[in-house]
């Protein structure tokens, strides 16, 4: 039959019905995504501009450690104390780990490698040079993230954003100047989050 003039096809207002729910289904698929990650991008401004705070872990422990010079002193804030393994060359696979009693959220870290801040102390022992952090929240998940340090001495920052974290363990990959007579050190880790004091 054919269609009167001026009259649609019925073919083509199928198809017109098919593009109107394909468009739909596409507007409903965006505003999902939308209302999913809005938090998050909420949470990131917030944490972007927040003040930041020292946390201070509640328990340390380590892989081994070289007398007189064990895990707690690379968290006490004093950055002419460090921890070290013990073990010659790069130290692969030995590890530092720091735990929380309440679970925190970290917006950054300060690595200082090596002995102290003084430059004339870095040959003294070898330098972490790539990091892998196993981080563990509340809920049980980990995630790892890879820190490269740079061969120089001083505190080096690098962001850290993570919720929730009850542990994070600080595992060496590498290390700058591996020798058979040094092990690698580190000075001090420190931890930032959110300051109470802005309401964050």
């Amino acid at each position: 039959e054919a269609p009167w003039a001026g009259d649609r096809p019925r073919l083509r207002r199928a198809f017109d019905r098919v593009l109107a729910w394909v468009g739909a289904a596409i507007v409903v698929t965006l505003l999902i995504v939308a209302a999913v990650n809005i938090p998050s991008g909420v949470q990131a401004t917030r944490d972007h501009f927040a003040k930041r705070a020292p946390v201070a872990p509640d328990s340390y422990r380590a892989s081994r450690s070289y007398p007189g010079h064990k895990p707690d002193l690379v968290f006490d804030k004093i950055n002419n104390t460090w921890w070290g393994p013990g073990v010659a060359d790069s130290g692969k696979g030995q590890w530092v780990e720091a735990h929380f009693n309440e679970p925190t959220r970290l917006l950054n870290i300060i690595i200082t490698p090596g002995q102290s801040t003084r430059a004339d102390q870095l040959s003294k022992s070898a330098l972490p040079h790539r990091v892998q952090a196993l981080i563990t929240t509340a809920d049980g998940k980990t995630t790892t993230r890879d820190l490269v340090l740079d061969q120089g001495p001083g505190p080096q920052p690098r962001a850290f954003r993570f919720g929730k974290v009850i542990a994070v363990r600080f595992t060496v990959e590498s290390a700058y100047q591996p020798s058979p007579d040094k092990q690698v050190s580190i000075a001090e880790i420190e931890f930032l989050g959110p300051s109470h004091s802005n309401g964050s």
